[in-house]
């Protein structure tokens, strides 16, 4: 039974006994039994669950601050929180109320729980969603779409992760990460409607990732997959009841002897060059979507270009839109209002598709609607949402290379003429994961100040080494299609480049209009998770090394930890239920503690335990015999990292960031005899791991698998020469 509140279900029941019994008619003398007011007390909590509609979201931030009724809490999604049981004061005696493991170890725990009248909604990473009795954990319902696994191959960042659902009229909505959008009964859990979001327009398939945003009676969803292979990005409302399509944004102009969708695409296609149609373009909104109630718009955070070099994909070209850019459009007509493109003719994956957050502030004297947001190049906007005027455009990071600054009598970024890698391969700021990512920021409308984590990582950006040399350019049939070049020919030109410089991240608490920080602090990990801020001046954080921290917003300064054993790259809310404050985020889990992904709950006075295995080291199994030559270990290492790496992690090479995906070089004697089956038969599809027949040979696989083997074996060489002289291979075992 879902947690309803206890007055409304009585009202509810009476008002159900009532019509059934003719209550109030002369004429009845039923009295309803015990049976009876049970029934009806199940289908008043039935018919009010998941009960959120546009006039609820709104008022929650007065009328209920103790629920989290959609993805960045409200439409506005400042993602801050007016509870004020826990505070600076109380904190260290915060701990673990309830768990609850929702997915296996080789998921990315990235989703935002949603709390509804004591109904917690979460999915996991193959967008199977859970609802949990907020308060306890306990499973009320769970539902699984059954996701085709194999789509793992058209993901851009590895394996399977979703950042939420919607819950809306009676119902919880998740998009999935083979492309579908699904309506769920938010009493039951059964489906109500499943529809493929894919039309062939958008050319090749794709996932979907992001949390859908339900509005205006309608359901928002975008997707993702830009660059791989060939993608056309494009937006899309459903009607929330029927699943049936209102209308369909395109983010980026089609084949211009085919008729234009809407004359924003026409006007769109005069900015490209080349036969850019052919490679896709990219361009998908796989994050951020926004309504603006008080404006009726939707903003899309429009995606990156496909592939990221301009003069491959648009060579002549010019702005490329509406990639990087924040587009509104009206929610009844699906008309663009206007646009404002962060990085005309992105050249870096320099993605716009970061939250936004809706505010109000006096900018230069004059009272404004603005929209801010920290997309990845490296400026921090403040946006007029009435018009999409420019207001400032500071650098929130002291590591962008790529461009001097934003001249704000254009609104354009000035790129720096030094950092063409077009001619000279180089270390660039911010890298393509962005100086700041898709992880939530967290808004003091009061202190006017953004909190948030970045990072200064750059990448190695370069030219595919074919098209160096024959000025042509083939997509891949799997993988991404980046045009930036792989495996030997990458290295050789790092190893010619300036060092890389120094990665490092930060948290801080940033004034958009000054473009100063209150503070700013380096953390451990360069990668990690969102942020939520509290009115009692607490700061909320994941880490990326697994630790969950309370900061002074004062100050910054941590005044609690808690060690949650995974990783973090999640979202955080705090709730109450009960007269009892909650704060709940997702870690990501640990192959070598053996822990899945976990939803985790905490209160003042919790003392719940994470249950975890005692860390383990990597082993690597005794390795089959394999010939092994220069010519195809170097074949391995570039095929590897074309195909495999996305999801294996890297091995060599700093610009790949490892992923919860099985390392290769641990493969045991068994699956090395499967490999072929594996690899080419798709033995292993209902896992994620697709087939690769259609896209490598025989001899090609081989070549990647002496690869591993020589790796492998360089790390069980480095092993033994650290065990003690003294002990024994038995021991060693």
């Amino acid at each position: 039974m879902n947690r309803l509140d206890n007055s409304l279900v009585c009202v509810l029941a009476f008002a159900v006994i009532a019509l059934a019994t003719g209550c109030g008619s002369e004429s009845s003398d039923t009295t309803p039994t015990t049976e009876d007011v049970r029934e009806t007390s199940e289908k008043a909590q039935a018919m009010t669950a998941g009960a959120v509609d546009d006039a609820r979201i709104i008022a929650a931030p007065e009328n209920e601050p103790g629920s989290w009724l959609a993805y960045g809490q409200t439409y506005k999604e400042h993602r801050f929180s007016m509870l004020t049981q826990i505070n600076r004061d109380n904190v260290n005696d915060l701990g673990l109320a309830w768990t609850k493991t929702v997915g296996d170890w080789n998921q990315r725990m990235q989703g935002t729980p949603l709390v509804v009248d004591g109904v917690m909604y979460v999915s996991n990473g193959w967008s199977v969603v859970y609802a949990l009795d907020a308060a306890t954990g306990e499973e009320l319902w769970s539902y699984d779409p059954e996701v085709d696994r194999s789509y793992i191959r058209l993901a851009c960042c590895g394996p399977a992760h979703n950042r939420g659902v919607a819950v809306y009229q009676g119902r919880v909505y998740v998009g999935t990460f083979d492309g579908r959008l699904l309506a769920i009964d938010a009493a039951t859990g059964e489906k109500v409607w499943d529809v493929d979001t894919w039309h062939p327009t958008a050319l090749g398939r794709f996932n979907i990732t992001g949390a859908p945003r339900a509005a205006a009676g309608k359901i928002f969803i975008g997707q993702g997959s830009g660059e791989s292979k060939r993608r056309r990005g494009y937006i899309t409302a459903f009607d929330a009841q029927t699943g049936e399509v209102a209308w369909r944004f395109y983010l980026v102009p089609g084949d211009p002897s085919k008729p234009f969708e809407h004359p924003e695409m026409e006007m769109a296609a005069k900015t490209w060059g080349g036969e850019w149609w052919k490679f896709g373009g990219g361009g998908t909104a796989w994050n951020s979507l926004v309504y603006d109630e008080e404006l009726n718009s939707l903003y899309i955070g429009v995606g990156n270009g496909a592939p990221w070099p301009r003069v491959i994909r648009s060579p002549g070209g010019g702005d490329d839109l509406f990639l990087t850019s924040i587009v509104s459009v009206d929610v009844e007509t699906g008309r663009m209002n206007w646009y404002y493109q962060t990085v005309p003719g992105d050249n870096w994956d320099y993605s716009s598709a970061m939250d936004m957050t809706l505010t109000e502030m006096e900018v230069d004297g004059v009272a404004r609607k603005v929209l801010l947001q920290a997309p990845k190049n490296g400026f921090f906007y403040v946006i007029d949402r009435t018009n999409g005027e420019l207001l400032r455009a500071h650098p929130y990071t002291d590591g962008i290379t790529w461009a001097t600054h934003v001249d704000m009598e254009t609104g354009r970024p000035v790129e720096n003429p030094e950092a063409r890698y077009e001619d000279n391969p180089q270390w660039i700021l911010p890298a393509n994961a962005g100086a700041h990512n898709w992880e939530p920021q967290s808004w003091d409308q009061q202190k006017g100040l953004m909190y948030f984590y970045y990072h200064d990582y750059a990448n190695f950006y370069s030219l595919d080494e074919s098209f160096v040399k024959t000025g042509i350019y083939k997509t891949r049939d799997r993988g991404l299609s980046l045009g930036w070049g792989e495996g030997e020919y990458r290295r050789r030109l790092e190893a010619k480049a300036a060092p890389r410089p120094e990665s490092k991240g930060f948290i801080g608490a940033f004034d958009p209009l000054t473009g100063e920080y209150k503070w700013r602090h380096r953390l451990g990990p360069v990668f990690n998770g969102g942020v939520l801020a509290t009115t009692t001046g607490l700061l909320f954080q994941g880490e990326g090394d697994g630790m969950f921290v309370a900061r002074d917003t004062d100050t910054g300064e941590p005044i609690w930890r808690y060690d949650a054993l995974g990783r973090f790259s999640s979202s955080l809310i705090s709730y109450q239920i009960d007269d009892v404050q909650y704060i709940a985020t997702m870690v990501t889990g640990n192959r070598a503690l053996e822990l899945a992904g976990t939803v985790l709950v905490f209160k003042l006075g919790g003392d719940e335990v994470i249950d975890a295995k005692e860390p383990t080291r990597m082993e690597i199994p005794e390795q089959p015999e394999v010939e092994v030559t220069t010519e195809s270990y170097n074949q391995g290492d570039a095929l590897y990292h074309t195909h495999c790496a996305n999801c294996h992690r890297g091995i060599g090479v700093t610009t790949v960031v490892a992923t919860v995906a099985p390392d290769l070089r641990s493969m045991t004697r068994e699956i090395h005899a499967q490999y072929a089956e594996i690899v080419l038969g798709g033995a292993r599809a209902d896992n994620g791991m697709p087939a690769f027949a259609d896209t490598l040979s025989e001899v090609e696989i081989e070549a990647i698998r002496g690869f591993l083997v020589v790796q492998a074996n360089q790390i069980r060489s480095w092993q033994e020469s650290r065990q003690p002289k003294n002990e024994s291979a038995a021991t060693r075992q």
